[in-house]
């Protein structure tokens, strides 16, 4: 008898994966190991997943180069959660014949956590639940958000979500990238401005687009200092997109009021890390993602990923080149 199929599942943080979907279809012909730490180190996670036929892996958390690809000669499928991961290298996977697949998502998730992170800094709701439990009442003034200019960067799918809250709470919304278009603006009925006057005029400033070499330093000392000394910094998008060492100069300094952050150049967060020490921050672990419905989609998907795969066609593939060879 052939052996089964191995298939690792990494990085599921709660222990969740084989909860919030079926895999039972799956687990007749395949055998499954959850992997619910995270390993930084290439050669380490090279070392855990040599004998794995399928790998699933959750967003950004493990990245595969092709080092690492080519350091796991079984690998035959990699299923990632949404259907775009940039710490993959498609073309190293390719090369090996290594079927990449995605699944889709919900969309709404991420936005409603950037509000929860603007609505905890404007309310100081972490330090007045501390200081309540403390046995302390108010001991801080609120900010409204009702009349204050909300810049969105990045006008996609979650920036007019997060946009059209702005407008509920009777905000000013501003909003600009590098390829936003007038058309686009109208659609979301939000005000395009430059760069500088986003910056120069936002009470709120918050991020939603995607990292890229674009992308990567759009925010450093320069345009912080342009913002409002009494401006919070939103960023659920990704970390590089702010350089996080002149962010920790500015929050250190008073340049701006405060930063709500779900991303960060290094993840998990080190434990020594300057942001988890700042008071004018409010931290949460990556989290825009990880809802139960998101994950519920995720790893449904990834079990008819790999229920296609083993039946041997292939759904959600982002290397289509891999099949079109192997099916020639």
């Amino acid at each position: 008898m052939a052996d089964k199929t191995r298939i690792a599942i990494l990085d599921d943080f709660q222990n969740v994966a084989l909860e919030v979907a079926d895999w039972s279809a799956v687990a007749q012909r395949a055998d499954i190991t959850v992997f619910d730490d995270h390993l930084a180190d290439p050669d380490a996670v090279a070392e855990r997943l040599r004998g794995f036929d399928i790998v699933v892996i959750m967003r950004e958390r493990t990245p595969f180069p092709a080092a690492l690809i080519d350091n796991l000669p079984n690998l035959k499928l990699l299923v990632t959660t949404g259907m775009r991961n940039l710490s993959i290298d498609l073309d190293a996977a390719t090369a090996r014949g290594v079927i990449v697949s995605g699944t889709d998502s919900v969309g709404y998730s991420p936005a409603e956590l950037t509000w929860a992170l603007i609505l905890a800094l404007m309310r100081n709701i972490p330090k007045e639940d501390r200081a309540t439990r403390e046995g302390r009442w108010q001991t801080a003034l609120g900010r409204a958000l009702n009349g204050r200019v909300l810049g969105v960067i990045g006008l996609g799918k979650i920036g007019a979500r997060v946009a059209a809250v702005g407008k509920a709470l009777e905000m000013d919304v501003v909003a600009w990238s590098q390829n936003l278009t007038g058309e686009r603006c109208a659609e979301a009925g939000v005000r395009q401005v430059g760069f500088e006057d986003l910056l120069t005029a936002g009470d709120v400033i918050t991020i939603h687009t995607v990292l890229s070499d674009r992308t990567r330093g759009l925010i450093g000392a320069g345009e912080l200092a342009k913002m409002k000394p009494t401006a919070y910094l939103v960023n659920t998008s990704r970390g590089p997109i702010i350089e996080e060492a002149a962010l920790i100069t500015a929050l250190k300094d008073g340049t701006i009021a405060g930063a709500g952050l779900d991303v960060y150049d290094v993840e998990p967060l080190p434990l020594d890390h300057p942001l988890r020490n700042l008071e004018n921050t409010v931290i949460t672990p990556h989290l825009g993602y990880v809802t139960d419905d998101n994950y519920r989609v995720y790893f449904g998907h990834a079990v008819e990923d790999i229920g296609a795969y083993l039946d041997g066609g292939p759904v959600r593939v982002l290397n289509p080149e891999v099949v079109e060879k192997t099916t020639a």
